[in-house]
């Protein structure tokens, strides 16, 4: 999942970043790469306290939607890519059938975008978008 976050800098000041589809998740860095791993290491550590928590975990939303809101007017934008599945719940290996063409396309597919690290990652996320979108 691809989290917008935005990023706050004043000069000689560490870029503080807020993740706005996490409440409560903040981060800082002296640099904009420290910057963006730490916001990294910050979601992580917040979906983890979800999951343990029993809490759904957010999903994000595009800049587009934060991009015209007053708080964020002077914010520079970026994304970052966290995998989720490690907070939706224990796995269960199971058994399905698919024809072996659309397997085929799933591996390719998943061959060629390194979003998903896998088969399962990628059904699992796709399941899971199209679930939220109904």
């Amino acid at each position: 999942m691809e989290y917008p976050i935005a990023i706050h800098h004043e000069k000689d000041t560490a870029f503080g970043v807020t993740v706005p589809d996490i409440p409560g998740c903040f981060s800082a860095g002296d640099t904009m790469t420290e910057a963006l791993r730490n916001a990294k290491e910050a979601i992580n550590s917040h979906l983890e306290i979800l999951a343990e928590d029993g809490e759904e975990i957010p999903q994000p939303k595009s800049v587009d939607h934060y991009m015209g809101l007053e708080e964020y007017a002077d914010c520079i934008w970026a994304v970052v890519d966290v995998d989720i599945t490690p907070y939706l719940g224990k796995t269960v290996r199971v058994n399905i059938t698919l024809p072996e063409t659309v397997l085929n396309q799933i591996d390719d597919f998943v061959a060629k975008n390194p979003d998903y690290a896998s088969r399962s990652a990628f059904l699992s996320q796709v399941s899971l978008k199209e679930i939220r979108a109904a």
